[in-house]
């Protein structure tokens, strides 16, 4: 095989490459070095001879005993050598001469004359290396010092003064976007709406000529997951057009006007690249009601908010700057950005159905070598009501899975595996667990499943589990049969009576009742409490829903629910919760109690392999015969 090229990243186009010589680490060395050389010049000896500093009456009283053979005078320093050749070193006054100092001491003339002395005045390179070449090192230590500084103070002005340029992403060096309508599964309806303002971006002339108006701005909502950041990639991949991304948080900064600043700079941008896209994701985190803070019309988010809406009604007509932004609470919104003019199209992306979810699997596994047995359609049957990126992540976490057991294509029990992990979390097969524990986790599991199989719910039991996952001591999966959005009445009941059966089963079989069902307690009230507020399902408490949220920014809202009934009200719903919990217990232990034998055959063989499988439970428990909740 030919040898690969090494990868070369490039320098983006007007970007400066980055000179590493000025990293404060090279500039710190340089710092180092020169003050180093500066006090080694400035300890220079010229003459490399060491000597010894001594006093002048030492050096005169040395020469009165004849112990001087020379002298040499460098300005106000004094060498001198004795007979032994030693080294002296002595100063006197810049003023005085030689001579006036022996004459002060009184040095015999014949004495003077005996000695060698040498007067020698100071040369250039001397002078420059013994006093000039230390001062101008240390300047330059100071000027680079004081230049580092400056450079660092302006480069904070320069942050603070970018505070209100706008982090949108540039289109010219992201490059183009290379994602399209063919790369989104499902979302036919969302596609057939924005096929439109796809048309618009590539042949605007043809709405003109009609004097139709296209959309300023498509808000496209639906849970986290669905697709909505990549609907918006594939609408700038279709019409070739550059993509500005940008998230709603990204306006908001802790000084006021930097978030209005941002918005600004962002449309003068798009305004200059249009025909484009302007995408804004989360733009609930700056586009919520206004009214609503503690800091009135002038706190930094609701400016921003303005900001958008002056802008988005700024745009001429049609001039080819399209706004489209993602959100999944479209409740807590300001009105004003809905209004036609602005936000004007609303694009609902919803979960994806069967189909859906089988041609979602299939683009996420092109690149997954995947086993013969492996039916991607009993994989989204499998998987209802999970969204596109928790499909996605269910292939990655079976392929890592394989790479994991060292296998070379990824099977349908990898699969299998990852979907319980993205569902209910990873698998704890080290856990210590006691025989009595395993023995209660068993019928509990068991109760759950019987119960369920048995009242006739539109759910099927496709696996039962005493193996620990995630914050679970043992699981039972229960999938519907076919998607459902609409729920009854007699589906609810159902539902909470599966959920309690497992801990009728810890009552009837062990006379006790463990902390296992605490969660299975806390679903049960809360799907009676939205039967009796929000779905009006008990008849004496009549068609009509109890409690509004009340929308405040720094308190949650379940402990601001705003009571739009009385007390004794409230006391009929706490009445009417317990009447359904209550009711749906009665209905589980007597299903429990009835199919008793098919609980034995269960835990038996949980006890024994700890995991059964859909195909195996129907062998052991028969056809679901449905009774009455």
């Amino acid at each position: 095989m030919p040898a690969k090229k090494p990868h070369h990243a490039k320098t983006p186009k007007g970007r400066k490459p980055s000179v590493s010589m000025l990293s404060p680490r090279n500039i710190l060395y340089t710092l180092v070095i020169i003050l180093v050389v500066g006090s080694l010049l400035s300890s220079l000896n010229v003459d490399g001879t060491k000597s010894e500093t001594v006093g002048v009456s030492t050096f005169v009283e040395r020469i009165k005993a004849g112990e001087v053979t020379k002298v040499t005078v460098e300005g106000e320093k004094v060498k001198f050598t004795d007979k032994f050749d030693a080294s002296f070193t002595t100063e006197k006054e810049g003023t005085q001469s030689l001579t006036e100092l022996f004459d002060n001491y009184g040095v015999p003339t014949q004495t003077v004359q005996a000695i060698d002395i040498t007067i020698k005045n100071n040369s250039m390179r001397e002078i420059i290396l013994v006093r000039l070449l230390p001062t101008v090192f240390l300047a330059l230590m100071i000027g680079v010092l004081a230049w580092f500084m400056i450079r660092q103070v302006q480069g904070a002005q320069n942050r603070a003064m970018s505070f209100g340029q706008s982090s949108g992403r540039d289109p010219q060096v992201q490059g183009k976007v290379n994602v399209t309508f063919n790369d989104v599964a499902g979302a036919y309806e969302a596609k057939e709406e924005l096929a439109e303002i796809v048309e618009f971006l590539k042949s605007p002339k043809k709405f003109d000529d009609l004097g139709a108006k296209i959309p300023k701005g498509v808000l496209m909502m639906g849970r986290p997951g669905t697709g909505k950041t990549l609907l918006a990639r594939a609408i700038a991949g279709e019409a070739s057009v550059p993509f500005f991304h940008i998230s709603g948080s990204e306006f908001v900064e802790m000084f006021v006007g930097v978030g209005a600043s941002r918005v600004r700079e962002l449309f003068m941008k798009a305004q200059k690249a249009a025909p484009c896209i302007v995408f804004i994701d989360e733009i609930d985190a700056v586009g919520r009601q206004r009214g609503a803070g503690v800091g009135g019309g002038h706190d930094e988010r609701e400016q921003t908010l303005n900001q958008i809406l002056v802008e988005m009604d700024g745009f001429e007509k049609n001039n080819g700057v399209i706004v489209i932004a993602a959100t999944n609470r479209p409740d807590v919104l300001d009105p004003a950005l809905l209004r036609p003019g602005r936000f004007d199209r609303q694009v609902m992306i919803d979960l994806p159905d069967l189909r859906e979810r089988e041609e979602i699997l299939n683009i996420h596994a092109k690149n997954k070598p995947l086993a013969k047995d492996v039916d991607l359609k009993v994989i989204a049957q499998r998987t209802s009501g999970l969204a596109g990126a928790d499909l996605e992540n269910i292939l990655n976490e079976a392929a890592i899975l394989t790479v994991r057991e060292n296998k070379k294509a990824v099977t349908n029990e990898m699969i299998r595996e990852a979907i319980e992990k993205v569902l209910i979390g990873p698998a704890r097969k080290n856990r210590l667990v006691s025989d009595k524990e395993k023995k209660i986790t068993a019928y509990h599991e068991a109760g759950h499943a019987v119960v369920g199989h048995f009242l006739g719910s539109n759910d099927d039991v496709h696996k039962i589990s005493i193996i620990a996952r995630g914050r679970a001591g043992g699981y039972t999966l229960k999938l519907p049969r076919e998607d459902n959005r609409m729920q009854s009445r007699s589906d609810f009941v159902s539902d909470m009576a599966m959920m309690l059966g497992g801990r009728v089963a810890e009552d009837v079989v062990f006379s006790d009742i463990t902390t296992g069902a605490s969660d299975d307690l806390q679903k049960a009230t809360g799907l009676a409490k939205a039967m009796v507020k929000r779905f009006g399902m008990v008849d004496e408490l009549g068609p009509r829903t109890y409690g509004k949220p009340d929308e405040m920014v720094f308190l949650g809202r379940e402990l601001h629910e705003r009571m739009d009934y009385s007390d004794a009200t409230a006391e009929r719903i706490d009445e009417a919760v317990r009447r359904l919990v209550k009711t749906a217990e009665a209905t589980a232990r007597r299903i429990f109690i009835e199919r008793r034998k098919e609980v034995e055959k269960v835990v038996e063989v949980l006890l024994k392999e700890e995991t059964i499988e859909k195909e195996r439970f129907e062998e052991l428990v028969g056809v679901a015969q449905p009774q009455p909740a």
